[in-house]
């Protein structure tokens, strides 16, 4: 069997799908690993370091048409501004692997789909207990919290900590973190070691004991939050007259800190508005928003992904690809989730995909030239 890792193409990513390390895990299951020149490069990883572990380095187009599995950050077909050749290039019958946006990139699954290839998306892993070890989401989300707590700090014209010194005590600066998943909480931890008051904000109740272990105050709003949490541990989409009652409450507390990170985000749909210009107005001059929503559509009214803009003197920062910020830890951790996901696909040496594994069952998308995945179709509106 030969597994292929490809150059990524996608615009601003750094990251590589397999690191040297996990090469001769792969190699013991029966994988000769090619590896595209340059690959790992920009992650930390030098072609010489995949072949002292015993990759073969090898050409993007021979790779792709020899591979029997494609593991990849973002797979072919994902970016708008790559060499649609690749697509044609895969050999039939081959498994793609990598993170594609299936529920809400069409143009991506058709173009698996007419591939002819059995393709994979690791953002629809489930979330239960034996698949933590493959869950690309939570490792990724890691990253970009903490990244999202080091713009803040970095960006606010304070610093964090108390501070006693000869020219008078320095108060701590106060930072909101809305939405406490795991990039939320993990942006909640890196605040409160840097000496930040930090608070938080989540609709559903059952995170407000982990909140308050990471040293933060649970903010509590009189919302009648019934449900709101989905079987994976998400956070349910709400009617707007749902938000409409929470973004009044939220107004207060938003204008009460000095920074505050969103992190609120619904898989397959567009993000929640939780933060509004009128709140932004509310907030002091100076004052930072960090939106870890921004690419799909953002949680404060005025965020544009990728960009900082500026309102009455508060900066709205909508970054876009966070964990790419952080190459080699990202990589590191993105490598491992898909290997652990790989090696269930193989038995005796071969790729034997069990449909009653719920973890494959899940996140298998195409197969046999067709759109397999119910949520995939009911999302995209494949009938």
């Amino acid at each position: 069997m030969i597994a292929g890792v490809l150059k990524e193409t996608y615009p601003g990513e750094r990251r590589v799908a397999i690191v040297p390390a996990a090469v001769n895990t792969l190699q013991k299951k029966g994988f000769v690993v090619h590896v595209e020149r340059g690959a790992g490069f920009e992650a930390g990883f030098t072609d010489a370091m995949y072949e002292h572990e015993g990759a073969i380095i090898s050409d993007r187009s021979e790779i792709i048409s020899k591979s029997d599995a494609i593991l990849q950050i973002r797979v072919l077909g994902t970016d708008p501004t790559a060499d649609a050749g690749d697509l044609k290039l895969l050999k039939k019958g081959a498994v793609v692997i990598g993170l594609m946006d299936a529920l809400t990139n069409r143009e991506a699954v058709e173009s698996l789909k007419s591939a002819g290839v059995t393709a994979f998306a690791l953002e629809l892993v489930p979330r239960i207990s034996r698949a933590q070890a493959m869950d690309v989401l939570s490792s990724q989300a890691n990253i970009a919290g903490y990244k999202a707590a080091l713009i803040t700090a970095d960006s606010l014209p304070k610093m964090f900590p108390m501070m006693m010194t000869a020219a008078g005590t320095i108060t701590p600066a106060h930072v909101l973190v809305v939405g406490a998943g795991v990039a939320g909480l993990q942006a909640i931890a890196t605040c409160n070691r840097l000496g930040a008051v930090v608070s938080a904000y989540d609709i559903r109740p059952a995170v407000k004991e982990q909140v308050k272990s990471l040293g933060a105050k649970f903010v509590e709003l009189e919302l009648e939050t019934g449900d709101a949490e989905t079987e994976g541990g998400y956070a349910k989409a709400m009617d707007e007259d749902f938000y409409k009652k929470q973004r009044a409450l939220l107004a207060r507390v938003v204008a009460e800190n000095d920074a505050v990170i969103t992190t609120a985000a619904v898989p397959g749909k567009k993000a929640p508005v939780l933060v509004t210009e009128d709140m932004v107005a509310g907030m002091k001059p100076g004052s930072v928003i960090v939106d870890l929503a921004a690419e799909t559509g953002g949680n404060c009214e005025l965020t544009q992904a990728g960009k900082t803009v500026e309102h009455n003197g508060v900066r709205i920062y909508g970054p876009v690809n966070l964990a790419s910020s952080v190459p080699y830890h990202a990589s590191q951790m993105y490598s491992k989730n898909i290997s652990n996901l790989v090696l269930l696909m193989v038995k005796e040496e071969e790729i034997k995909i069990n449909m009653e594994d719920e973890i494959l069952k899940e996140s298998l998308v195409v197969e046999d030239g067709n759109v397999v995945n119910g949520r995939v179709r009911e999302s995209l509106g494949i009938g």
